[in-house]
Order: C-alpha cells, then sequence, then structure tokens
C-alpha cells in the first residue's frame, strides 16, 4: 500500500503560513492551492501541510476550532538527515516569524528543537543518529562506548 499523509492546520492568514511554510524548506503545489487553502509539500509523494483558512476548516467539523496560540492540541515532528538541517529550518522559520519557546533537546542519539508557527501551530525538527534509528538507542549507546 502506498500512502500520502497530509496535516490539516487551520491558519489565519493564509498568504503569511505560505510565506512561513516555504521559507523553512516546503514547498506549495499549486495544483491544490487557492483562496481557501494552501498544499505544502513536506516530502514529494508522502507527507503535506493543507493550510486552510480558518473559515474553510470549519466546514470540515461541527466542533468548535481551537486557538493554537493559548492551546497546544498537537505538535508535527519532522525528522531531517542532519543537525545541521534542524537548525536550518529553526533559524530560516524565526527570520519568517516563527518563535522557539523552549531550548533545544539534545540526547546524543537524537536532537530536537521546537519551532512555533505565526498562528501558534508547534513544528518539531529533529534528526536521530541513523543506527538509534535502526536499532534503538541502547545500541547507540554500546557503539559510543565500543
Amino acid at each position: 500500500m502506498t500512502t500520502m499523509m497530509f496535516v490539516n492546520l487551520p491558519v489565519t492568514d493564509l498568504e503569511r503560513a505560505k510565506t512561513f511554510y516555504t521559507a523553512i524548506g516546503f514547498t506549495v503545489n499549486p495544483k491544490f492551492t487557492d483562496h481557501n487553502a494552501s498544499c505544502v509539500v513536506v516530502e514529494p509523494d508522502h507527507s503535506a501541510f493543507m493550510l486552510l483558512t480558518r473559515e474553510y476548516f470549519q466546514t470540515f467539523s461541527s466542533r468548535p476550532i481551537g486557538d493554537p496560540s493559548k492551546e497546544v492540541s498537537v505538535s508535527t515532528a519532522i525528522f531531517v538527515d542532519t543537525r545541521d538541517d534542524v537548525d536550518s529550518a529553526v533559524t530560516a522559520g524565526l527570520a519568517a516569524g516563527g518563535t522557539e519557546a523552549q531550548e533545544a533537546s539534545d540526547y546524543g542519539f537524537m536532537y530536537q528543537r521546537q519551532l512555533t508557527d505565526p498562528d501558534g501551530n508547534i513544528i518539531e525538527f529533529g534528526w536521530m543518529d541513523p543506527v538509534a534509528a535502526e536499532q534503538g538507542p541502547e545500541a547507540f549507546a554500546e557503539q559510543q562506548q565500543g
């Protein structure tokens, strides 16, 4: 089975959101972008954000939309190839209007930083050592001792 994941995010300003998400390295798919929504590709043929105006997002549910700047309901983690890629994405996001509410987490085998977009949605960038990703953190620790 081939799958593709879309994360739907309500945004208050679609153009500002597109600017932010392209600044952190993603691309807009114009075929699925209009005045209500924008498809921002994270990894081609695998994962994307659908940035939806709050009004349009509301058509998907009868439940009220929360305010991510006040209450956290989700944190989307994206793992990249290197620690430098983590830092580059967060630096670009900060320059594009994002914020970083807490310090980086460095576990040796894994490095993570949280970036909050202008609407308050949390995007977490991370890197994991390939040995730890494949075999678990204990294998990484044994590699470091040996």
